[in-house]
């Protein structure tokens, strides 16, 4: 029997665009300070993983949600079991969009919204997928259950309660990264750096008050901003003159502004996806790539000085002695993403560090000890560790995703690493397949996050033509 997929997907378009409407209109960002016991993970992700469940309920399918911080939906009852991995969390937002990152927008055929391509557009195009071989009544040997995690950008809290009281597939695919293929995945950490603070710092031209930027650790840092006391007035006009150069000079965007002896700096760079930090502008490395050239008091010189020297435009950890290279799973990629220093409190950056195998944990935070060691910090893992993951592109599983890809792009098939954590690590023979096609440009976690609207039709059929050749 002949399926145009293609075919199956135009019919249920729009069905597809109004579930995605839905489910996109809900700010799914973790929120655990407003969480309650029965949404630890805040109301915003329960509120989406109960929309999701919804989609699945009101089609047919058997769903469960596990203390609304995770669930499934599942179809046929075969012994053996193919899974899917989504998660409908997405990451925060700034001040930067053009749109309300929560309502839709469809223009030049795109459609704009946060979690349009990270992971609420994939994973509603692999559930249509799903509903599709459901609809055609299309006989299948295994189980297909599709798992929803609800802090995927984060702590993984919710797919690991789900890991606990759940059976878990050995084989399947999260659509949350690219095409044709990620069946290699770095390992990902992050380390906080603390500056212990000088007790008779001296003052300089210039007093730090106040370095703030960032919004998650795997996030680089959009806009920045430095608060400074001014001791020496008569350096002021000659600071703004300098910003006002670099700026031009520069790749990003600043505010100078002087009031009741202080001055506030704030420089807008551009946010990436802690994966790929080289596409981002990180804002407050070049604020204080800025600020290192200026007399500042002890305590803000020592911080200043070292983000300045060790993690401005470092996208690989070299300086920190943190770099490794693997043939297959590439480069180690490194990007200071959070700082939160105050003249009375806190001096702190948080470092995300992705790396192939070659090189683990421990060492890395050794060398980056030895290297800070005259700036006297003191340096922790924290977070989620995850370790290197790679599937070979002889197993059975690459083969046919690869296939299947090429078959319905014409394009060729090759594995890929990449730097970026998905739920396909979580499984024995676990990758990530699509939604983003080659040659499209990457805007998860970015502001005006968007998803071709064609491309989101096309990655439907790819699913529904391999999940069902993997499960039949």
């Amino acid at each position: 029997m002949t399926i145009d997929w293609q075919k199956e997907v135009e019919a249920r378009k729009d069905d597809l665009l109004k579930d995605l409407g839905d489910l996109i209109r809900i700010n799914s960002i973790r929120d655990v300070e407003h969480g309650t016991k029965e949404e630890p993970l805040g109301p915003g992700p329960a509120a989406a993983l109960r929309k999701v469940l919804e989609f699945g309920d009101r089609d047919g399918f058997v769903t469960k949600n596990i203390e609304n911080v995770a669930g499934h939906i599942e179809y046929g009852d075969g012994e053996e079991m193919f899974g899917l991995l989504g998660h409908v969390d997405v990451v925060p937002v700034d001040d930067n969009w053009d749109t309300d990152p929560f309502e839709p927008v469809i223009k030049d055929g795109k459609l704009y919204a946060r979690g349009s391509a990270d992971d609420k557009g994939p994973s509603i195009a692999a559930y249509y997928a799903m509903r599709i071989i459901k609809d055609l009544e299309l006989p299948i040997s295994k189980k297909i259950r599709f798992i929803f995690g609800t802090d995927e950008e984060s702590e993984w809290v919710g797919i690991h309660r789900y890991m606990e009281v759940e059976e878990m597939p050995k084989v399947g695919f999260s659509p949350d990264a690219q095409f044709p293929i990620i069946n290699g995945e770095k390992g990902i950490l992050s380390y906080e750096v603390t500056f212990a603070p000088k007790t008779n710092a001296e003052a300089g031209d210039f007093d730090l008050v106040s370095f703030k930027s960032g919004l998650r650790t795997n996030m680089v840092p959009g806009d920045a901003t430095a608060v400074l006391k001014v001791n020496d007035e008569a350096k002021v006009a000659n600071m703004k003159a300098a910003f006002d150069a670099f700026i031009e000079k520069s790749e990003v965007k600043g505010e100078f502004a002087e009031n009741n002896g202080e001055i506030t700096i704030t420089v807008i760079g551009k946010g990436a996806h802690a994966q790929e930090p080289k596409f981002g502008v990180n804002s407050a490395t070049f604020l204080a790539a800025f600020l290192a050239d200026y007399n500042l008091d002890g305590n803000g010189a020592n911080y200043i000085q070292t983000i300045a020297e060790y993690m401005h435009l470092d996208y690989n950890g070299k300086k920190l002695n943190a770099y490794t290279k693997h043939d297959v799973m590439g480069e180690t990629t490194s990007s200071a993403n959070l700082f939160d220093y105050s003249a009375d409190g806190d001096k702190k950056v948080t470092l995300n560090v992705r790396h192939p195998e070659g090189i683990d944990k421990d060492t890395i935070l050794a060398n980056m000890e030895e290297v800070l060691k005259a700036a006297d910090v003191s340096i922790a893992i924290i977070g989620d560790v995850k370790t290197p993951h790679y599937v070979p592109a002889t197993d059975p599983l690459v083969k046919t995703l690869l296939d299947v890809y090429e078959e319905h792009t014409g394009l060729e098939g090759h594995e890929e690493s990449i730097g970026g954590g998905t739920y396909g690590r979580i499984l024995e023979r676990g990758v990530a397949y699509g939604a983003m096609f080659p040659g499209e440009e990457n805007v998860m976690h970015q502001p005006n996050e968007f998803m071709p609207i064609d491309s989101l039709f096309k990655a439907t059929a790819i699913y529904a033509d391999v999940i069902y050749r993997l499960v039949k």
